[in-house]
Parts: C-alpha cells; structure tokens; sequence
C-alpha cells in the first residue's frame, strides 16, 4: 500500500538539492535503501529495526518531521512488520520450545532412574522373602505320619500272664484288666510309607482324632487338612512354637491331616495322648496321617 512517504521524501530531497549519493555522504546509509524507502520497496530492507532508523535520518536530513514519516511508514508496512517479527520470533521460539523439552527431560530421567533403582530393590527383596517364606511354609503335597507300637501292650500282658501259676488266675487277670487293655489297644496308628521329607500314617479303630505337639526348642508348626485350612489355633495360624510351648488340636472332623514339622528333634507330637515316633530324623518333615473312621 502507497502513502505517499517516498514521495514526500524524493520531494523533499529535490527541494534541499541532494542527489542520492549526497544523501548517502550525509546520513551514512547505502544510496541503494535510500532508494528503496522512496520507492516504499521496504522488503528489500535487512529488517523494519533498520528502515525505521533510515526513514528517521532521511527525514532529518532533508528537513521533515521524522515522526510523522515514521507514522506513514507504520500505516504502509504494518503487516510486513508483524511478518517479519514472525519470521525472526519463529526460529528463538523453536529454539525455546527445543531447550525447554531438554531441560524436562533432564527434569524426568533421573527421577526415572530412580524409581527404576527403587522397582528393581523391591523385585529383589519381594523375590527373596518370598523364597525365605517358602523355605518356612507348609508343602502342600506332604503329610506327616505317627508311629504307636500297637504290640507293646499285647507283649506285656502275655509276660504278665507267663508268669503266674495259676490257670484260673491267668483267666481271672485278663478279665479284670479288659477294659483298661482294650481302651490302650484299640486305636492303630501305622506307619504306611515315606517319600523324600513325607512320612505316610493310618489311623484306625480311634473314636477322635486330637494332636498335642509340644516343643523343647523352636520348631515351625503348621498343620492343614484335607482341604488345605490351616487347624493351628487362629489367629496365629501356622508359625514358631518356642521352647516349652504346646498346642491342641482337635481335628476329629476330618480324615486326613498333613503336620509340617521345622525340627523334629525338638518337637512331640501325641495322637490321643500317644507319642509319634518319627519314622526318620530328616529335617524338616512332614507327618500325614490318614484317619480311617469305623
């Protein structure tokens, strides 16, 4: 858009008797932007900074008011100047929007590092603990079993009837002794079989099925049924009897239990108030014992 700066300018120059080569002498600026301004040819300029700086020497130097030139000059290129502004911005808000996503990102990685660190400690630690509880927890294919010598009573008693010299008195004691002889003997518990820590039992001919364990050291005791529920006393459920520590259990309801025993050494187990023999000193093992109801 034309507005008549350059010619206002041209006139005035012709009016002062400057040529363009005496304009350049005077203000210093190349007779060939000196020529553009009055050809309004501001495109051709370095930037709208420098054609500003020329119109106001050229203006000076030929006698106008350098605002009024310089408020002619924004009418015509207003739009040129917010493209070039534009143009210059571009690069320095590129150049920002380059240097703000680096410095997010040297914000972020190392606190990614760190929780990165932190993930892998707790994989580690969730790993280890997780193998130490294994080492300690019941194994759910095992069983534990009790060993009662069911013939003991039955050897004692023919002992007891060798030595009397009497028939009829041999006669008379067992009759006397029935009851108490019976209740010892009618309960079977029978070692069946072993499997690597697993000691296979029957129980037979018992009307209940309760366990005593009892611990003269620490010993980790866990007991589970059929149905894989822990029947240690709850809350605690399975864990670490200390010394001089011991637990009832009545399992009647059930017909199969497994007892995981940590040290067997220091642990008795009683079947109805009788001793479980351990069928081998491995440690730890597990006892099962299969309850056979009649």
């Amino acid at each position: 858009m034309v507005t008549g700066l350059g010619d206002r300018l041209r006139e005035a120059r012709i009016a002062k008797g400057y040529s363009l080569d005496d304009l350049q002498s005077i203000t210093k600026i190349q007779k060939r932007y000196l020529s553009g301004i009055e050809n309004e040819e501001f495109g051709s300029m370095p930037g709208s900074f420098y054609v500003r700086a020329f119109i106001k020497q050229y203006a000076e130097a030929v006698g106008l008011d350098a605002d009024e030139m310089l408020l002619l000059y924004r009418d015509s290129s207003g739009k040129l100047e917010l493209k070039e502004e534009e143009q210059q911005h571009a690069p320095q808000t590129l150049s920002r929007r380059s240097n703000l996503r680096s410095s997010r990102l040297n914000e972020v990685l190392p606190k990614v590092i760190v929780a990165l660190f932190i993930i892998v400690i707790i994989a580690v630690v969730y790993f280890l603990n997780k193998n130490n509880i294994a080492n300690k927890t019941p194994d759910v294919g095992t069983e534990d079993s009790l060993i009662i010598d069911k013939d003991k009573p039955e050897d004692e008693n023919k002992n007891d009837a060798d030595s009397t010299g009497d028939g009829k008195d041999v006669e008379e004691e067992p009759e006397e002794s029935e009851e108490p002889e019976d209740s010892a003997v009618e309960q079977e518990l029978t070692h069946e079989s072993d499997a690597g820590v697993d000691s296979f039992y029957r129980l037979s001919k018992a009307e209940e099925f309760k366990l005593e364990i009892k611990t003269s050291g620490d010993s980790w005791i866990g007991v589970l049924d059929r149905s894989r529920t822990e029947r240690m006393p709850q809350p605690r459920g399975a864990h670490t009897l200390a010394a001089g520590d011991s637990v009832e259990i009545d399992v009647s309801d059930t017909d199969w239990v497994r007892i995981r025993v940590g040290r067997p050494a220091s642990t008795e187990i009683l079947v109805n108030g009788e001793l479980l023999e351990y069928a081998n000193d491995r440690t730890p093992q597990n006892i099962i014992i299969e309850y056979k109801k009649e």
